[in-house]
């Protein structure tokens, strides 16, 4: 049986990466990974579909066994990637899809570098700052330090395999499926 392929799907803040894969979800193309947090559950989050939630101290037993292929801080809470079930897809002949931040996309092309990164850019700059305004949820101070970090973020690109710019959303996923099928 043939081994799946592992893409690294990475970009700033606000380019539509979940948008990307909400969509790619209702294609049953990649083996989507659900990943673990500290974080208390939302309303309506089940736990083993949206997150596994756990304790801060099971987490970092988890991080002390080499559970993670990658782990992160973020906004007071961690999240990390289950490594043996993404393992299990590949081995199964699953295309595996992940959907990390810069930090954990260079976590997982260190433990796995046959991992095929993607970064996902926006059109330009001023697209990306309409797309953090337009959600209307963040303040203008918020808003100012995610586009400092998307700068940031930006820089990364040249680390990554491929660079897709999300211009239309049926493009990008018709190219994330043309690079795992290639």
């Amino acid at each position: 049986m043939k081994r799946g392929k592992l893409i690294v799907l990475s970009g700033p803040g606000g380019v539509g990466k979940s948008t990307i894969v909400q969509e790619l979800k209702k294609r049953d193309h990649f083996y989507f990974s659900v990943s673990a947090t500290t974080r208390e559950p939302r309303p309506g989050e089940v736990d083993g579909e949206a997150y596994h939630f756990v304790t801060p101290s099971q987490f970092q037993r988890m991080i002390d066994a080499r559970h993670f292929l990658e782990w992160a801080d973020f906004a007071g809470a961690r999240y990390g990637t289950p490594r043996q079930p993404v393992l299990d897809a590949l081995t199964d002949g699953k295309d595996v899809l992940l959907e990390i931040e810069i930090e954990g996309a260079r976590q997982v092309k260190q433990s796995m570098p046959e991992a095929m990164m993607v970064f996902l850019q926006p059109p330009s700059m001023t697209e990306l700052e309409q797309r953090i305004t337009n959600r209307g949820t963040d303040t203008p101070e918020r808003i100012a330090a995610r586009l400092a970090l998307a700068r940031a973020e930006m820089a990364a690109a040249g680390e990554f395999d491929h660079i897709l710019t999300n211009h239309r959303v049926d493009e990008v996923i018709q190219s994330l499926v043309s690079l795992a099928t290639s």
